[in-house]
């Protein structure tokens, strides 16, 4: 979930109780991992999900459950998905579910404000049915996560970290990118030289930059950023591709195009100095295989999951392996190889 206490604080002002589902912890195949979350009211409306079917609705009957009773408190249920519920994933979650009353509007408030200003993590203590006192501890975040300890000590993180993207154009295909990236964990400097070029979109995670030098934009770019270009002008996209491929830093760099296009920069590139390494340092065709569209849309979904494949990659670490029910083998190798231009 995007937010876990803002829905929360603003169930206990409407109604007075509110409920917190979490999975903190699952082994095996299971519909979701540790730190999936759904807020459910006391009417059985949800927000969020810890992954559907038998697990979510016995999680969520539960806690309506608990919620008649009218008190603040807590509990753990510890579920083999094929023998407790039936449900064939064939792995075990743990699932804390909380109920909150009135009296604890104060201290949810408090984290809600937290989590407005960005990712943040918690500690408490799991003490059986007593509510969850949760202490905020620090900011830093790998992603995000719920684990209780054998000391019974719940380690929590929330808030979405985002990747910054500096998206340069804003045509047809550039727009309908901004639309597919909206739900997803991406922070978007959105950079074009034309001022009438933006449509108005009220998205919190967009930023729209006007300037004439689009390119000395990459100077403030965190090292993590990713960058697409796809300007109206095939010159311009040069110049920018040059400048982020000469900060030697960013982890993806997308430019818009066809392979002719992609062996003629090649050959500008090389003309400009860049080492062989740098020249292949880039993705060009952008996109998933297999989506082939020029619809500005299919493209923008292509570019978005290309996007999601390298970014989550990164985010693993060391050792890690993708999480079940997720691409793996082969077919990832093939597509992460063809995103960072090894394809040709």
């Amino acid at each position: 979930m995007k937010e876990v206490f803002a829905p929360l604080q603003r169930l206990l002002g409407r109604d007075g109780v509110a409920a917190l589902v979490t999975v903190v912890g699952a082994k095996g195949s299971t519909p979701r991992d540790a730190g999936a979350r759904m807020v459910v009211s006391v009417d059985g409306t949800i927000s969020g999900t810890i992954g559907g079917g038998r697990l979510e609705l016995d999680a969520m009957e539960h806690a309506i459950a608990a919620l008649h009773q009218g008190r603040d408190g807590s509990e753990r249920l510890d579920l083999a998905l094929g023998p407790s519920i039936g449900q064939c994933c064939g792995g075990a979650v743990s699932v804390m579910v909380e109920t909150f009353t009135a009296a604890r509007l104060e201290a949810v408030a408090k984290l809600a404000e937290a989590e407005a200003k960005g990712p943040f993590q918690t500690t408490a203590i799991d003490a059986g049915t007593a509510p969850i006192d949760r202490r905020i501890i620090g900011a830093e975040q790998l992603a995000p996560s719920a684990t209780v300890d054998i000391d019974g000590r719940l380690g929590e993180s929330f808030g979405e970290p985002l990747r910054t993207l500096l998206l340069f154009g804003a045509g047809h295909v550039g727009r309908a990118v901004v639309l597919a990236l909206a739900p997803l964990p991406f922070h978007i400097r959105w950079i074009d030289g034309r001022r009438g070029a933006f449509p108005e979109l009220p998205l919190s995670r967009l930023e729209q930059v006007v300037t004439g030098a689009p390119a000395a934009e990459l100077k403030a770019a965190p090292s993590d950023a990713f960058v697409l270009i796809m300007t109206h002008d095939h010159g311009l996209d040069l110049d920018i591709l040059h400048a982020a491929l000469s900060e030697d830093r960013f982890p993806y760099v997308g430019l818009i195009g066809s392979r002719t296009k992609r062996a003629r920069f090649e050959h500008r590139l090389a003309e400009l100095g860049h080492a062989e390494t740098h020249i292949r340092a880039f993705t060009c065709p952008i996109g998933v295989p297999g989506i082939t569209s020029k619809e500005p849309a299919h493209i923008a979904v292509s570019v978005a999951a290309e996007l999601l494949i390298v970014d989550e990659k990164l985010r693993r670490t060391p050792g890690e392996e993708p999480a079940v029910g997720r691409s793996t083998g082969s077919s990832e190798n093939g597509q992460i190889a063809h995103l960072f231009g090894h394809s040709g």
